[in-house]
């Protein structure tokens, strides 16, 4: 998997709730190959800082933009781009596994075909379940599909929120090897609150609540 030639550029942001200031004046800047750790105790706008990247929320303050090819985009313009794995990120429970990967690589125009799924299981620990509809799997499997999701399209940039939730051991070590190509593929940005993720970045941006 060779890089893609990406920059990710976050000047003077700021976020907040009604007068609550979750963070201000962040800036940074991420090229391709390098990884961001956001860390942070619950509350303090790590999921919040994730969504401003993704393009689902806008800072109250700043800019955030991506560059790839000479062109400048904004986070919303940078959707196909990203790949976004969260708790919260909903998937269809009367579908199969196979059924959710085929369902929303049709919904971004993608063609994948059955080995192609097949293989992005695999990758994620799931192979063999891919007919198993997901009423049926545990959380952590759920988890893993999520990885499945965000790495359909093969983002430049994958966004991680507490990544190894709900996960065992073997589970982590899937995150570890997504972690791993996505470096080489690249950039990734992690919000945890686990001490244990910080080795993952080549920065890491600590906000308190």
């Amino acid at each position: 998997m060779h890089a893609v030639d990406i920059r990710l550029t976050v000047e003077g942001v700021a976020a907040g709730y009604g007068a609550r200031t979750l963070f201000s004046a962040v800036a940074l800047e991420l090229r391709a190959g390098e990884a961001l750790v956001v860390s942070g105790p619950n509350g303090s706008g790590k999921s919040t800082f994730l969504r401003l990247l993704a393009g689902l929320q806008r800072p109250e303050a700043g800019q955030i933009s991506y560059a790839t090819g000479g062109v400048a985009y904004t986070p919303r313009e940078a959707a196909p781009l990203i790949g976004w794995v969260a708790p919260d990120l909903m998937l269809y429970r009367d579908l199969t596994a196979r059924e959710n990967l085929r369902f929303f690589a049709a919904v971004r125009g993608l063609r994948r075909d059955a080995a192609a799924i097949d293989a992005l299981l695999d990758r994620v620990g799931l192979g063999g379940r891919g007919d198993d509809r997901l009423a049926t799997y545990s959380s952590g499997m759920v988890q893993r599909l999520r990885y499945a999701y965000a790495l359909l399209h093969r983002p430049a940039v994958l966004l991680l929120d507490e990544p190894t939730v709900t996960l065992d051991e073997r589970g982590a070590g899937v995150v570890e090897s997504v972690i791993a190509a996505q470096r080489r593929a690249g950039i990734v940005v992690i919000a945890t609150n686990d001490p244990r993720e910080l080795r993952h970045g080549d920065l890491v941006l600590q906000l308190d609540a």
